[in-house]
């Protein structure tokens, strides 16, 4: 082999490898939150699911982007482990439409519709409304180029007239299951390394369409890439929570035990596909065109039909590999809230698919938010704590929290400035910019809090202490705060089309009336000789420090809801 037709077949690989990305993610932009809000929706049961599964994988064509967005939507909270389980199945079986796409390619000559498809996809990108339908053009013309270019390396190679290949081949006990498991095995492992399950079908339809390749030979290394693909989705979960990787483990599992039992039935499940297109594996005497357009559709058959079979077999035990997944994948028995760490968006990666990145980012913010509520439930009970040790325990937590929140900001900060470097949709991109703007009020809030609870240390040195109006005051103040971020937390955790955005205004204008209202009444009191000026200052800090953090909130909520900045 010279070493041209060698660069020939990598180079084609990975243009057959970028064709699908750009594939991919074009059809995820044009879907959008559309397929998010479907896998949230559509999980009611484990049919359903399966379903959902295969319409979604089918849709963008990739089982990786679907197990990876199914394990980004366990780790945030948005799917159970039983219903992820079987949008998984449902994945395996959508993924196998690729096969079918591979056996297409090299079995019609595609370059009629590739090079329409490229100046088309070209004349779109440039428009503004058409580009996601321009992206997914370009990279199905590149997806079928590079099957063009790996057919004919393959014609080039003359495999079938090379002693040399064909008895390196013919070494092997296709009846041996030994030589089916070391096959599976290589399968695996370049699946694995190249994190394509695309580009190794291809390489499998190559030699098996030259008949170098014994057809069992051939179908264990699609076996080998059933298990290989799953590494993303595993990888993808190395930072989240143990729900997550417990999700991303039953799609190994799910796969392993589908081939166990197919290794088991191996030979006769194999001659059961074969003679489903009137194919005979133990037949030498078919012409090399007849086997070049039996073979890659004998390949696709098969890799559906063990997915279909699987996923109608396992299907029915989705209790069972829950619970087995549970019980290798432990979570961690204890696990401080009060020390930094990211719930969702945890280790210095992003996933493949930065549109749902976004989604991860979303949740954590929604963690963020909680935080910092949770920081001004701490400041109210800072306020009545009377025991000195007591009060310098609270106020350790608080001052603790704020370093928390500051974390948290960068780290977001950082994570989304990492997403935006790739190519997104403006819709993203827009996305991206208001939770920018949403965390750093959040942050804002963080320090109010903080402010707050300086204040109340403060007044702590001070001899003099509140009145009980002053008290009262501040109390009110407060429960109109919380209710504020109550609602903020509400509009995160939910979908913005549900919330009345009225009522969080009309809060604010509470805050900020009730302020006005308590300001003019301090000035009377202090004229009155009711307290001192100092606390007095100290009492007006508290009470505008909340004014201040509610201005937070709605800029927070207007963010979220995609308004102009007011404040």
């Amino acid at each position: 082999m010279s070493i041209w037709i060698f660069f020939k077949i990598i180079g084609s690989l990975a243009l057959l490898i970028y064709g699908m990305k750009v594939m991919s993610e074009a059809l995820q932009k044009m879907a959008g939150s559309q397929l998010r809000h479907i896998l949230a929706t559509m999980t009611r049961n484990r049919f359903t699911g399966m379903f959902t599964g295969m319409f979604v994988t089918c849709s963008v064509q990739s089982s990786s982007a679907t197990t990876v967005m199914t394990v980004s939507f366990v780790n945030a909270g948005l799917l159970t482990l039983a219903q992820a389980i079987s949008v998984i199945m449902g994945a395996n079986i959508g993924t196998t439409l690729t096969a079918w796409i591979m056996s297409l390619g090299f079995n019609v000559d595609l370059t009629t519709v590739i090079f329409p498809a490229f100046f088309i996809g070209i004349m779109l990108i440039y428009s503004k409304s058409k580009r996601y339908i321009g992206d997914f053009l370009f990279g199905i013309a590149f997806l079928f180029f590079s099957l063009v270019l790996l057919s004919g390396a393959g014609k080039e190679l003359d495999l079938e007239h090379n002693p040399d290949v064909i008895n390196f081949f013919a070494s092997f006990d296709t009846s041996s299951h030994l030589t089916i498991i070391i096959f599976l095995l290589i399968g695996t492992v370049i699946t694995c390394i190249v994190q394509s399950s695309a580009a190794v079908m291809a390489i499998t339809i190559l030699l098996c369409s030259t008949g170098v390749l014994p057809i069992y030979l051939g179908i264990a290394l699609v076996l080998g890439e059933n298990i290989g693909t799953t590494a993303t989705a595993n990888l993808a979960a190395l930072g989240a929570n143990a729900q997550a990787r417990r999700a991303a483990l039953a799609h190994l599992v799910f796969n392993v035990i589908g081939v166990v039992w197919v290794l088991c039935l191996f030979y006769p499940f194999v001659d059961m596909v074969c003679s489903f297109v009137h194919y005979n594996p133990n037949d030498h005497s078919l012409t090399q065109a007849q086997l070049a357009a039996r073979l890659p559709i004998i390949l696709a058959a098969f890799h559906t039909c063990f997915n279909v079979t699987n996923t109608f077999i396992l299907i029915w035990f989705i209790p069972q590999i829950e619970k087995l997944v549970c019980r290798i994948i432990k979570p961690k028995t204890t696990e401080d809230e009060e020390e930094f760490r990211l719930s969702y968006i945890g280790g210095n990666t992003i996933m493949k698919t930065p549109e749902l990145s976004v989604l991860e980012a979303q949740k954590e913010i929604q963690v963020f938010a909680e935080r910092v509520q949770k920081m001004f439930s701490m400041v109210r009970e800072l306020l009545g704590v009377t025991d000195d040790t007591a009060f310098n325990k609270l106020f350790s937590r608080i001052e603790k929290y704020e370093s928390i929140t500051d974390n948290m900001e960068i780290e977001i900060a950082k994570y989304l400035d990492g997403v935006s470097d790739a190519h997104l949709s403006d819709d993203t991109k827009a996305k991206i910019r208001a939770m920018l703007r949403e965390i750093s009020e959040l942050e804002s809030i963080g320090d109010s809090c903080y402010n707050i609870a300086r204040t109340m240390n403060r007044k702590k040195g001070c001899k003099e202490d509140f009145t009980d109006s002053q008290y009262g005051h501040i109390h009110q103040m407060f429960e109109l705060t919380d209710d504020s971020l109550t609602q903020m937390n509400v509009l995160l955790l939910g979908r913005k089309d549900n919330f009345d955005v009225n009522r969080s205004f009309n809060i604010e204008n509470e805050i900020n009336n009730y302020r006005n209202q308590l300001r003019n009444q301090n000035i009377s009191d202090v004229n009155d000789h009711e307290y001192s000026y100092a606390i007095g200052t100290m009492y007006m800090d508290i009470v505008g420090e909340c004014e201040k953090l509610g201005d937070y909130v709605i800029n927070v909520i207007e963010a979220r809801m995609g308004m102009r900045q007011a404040h």
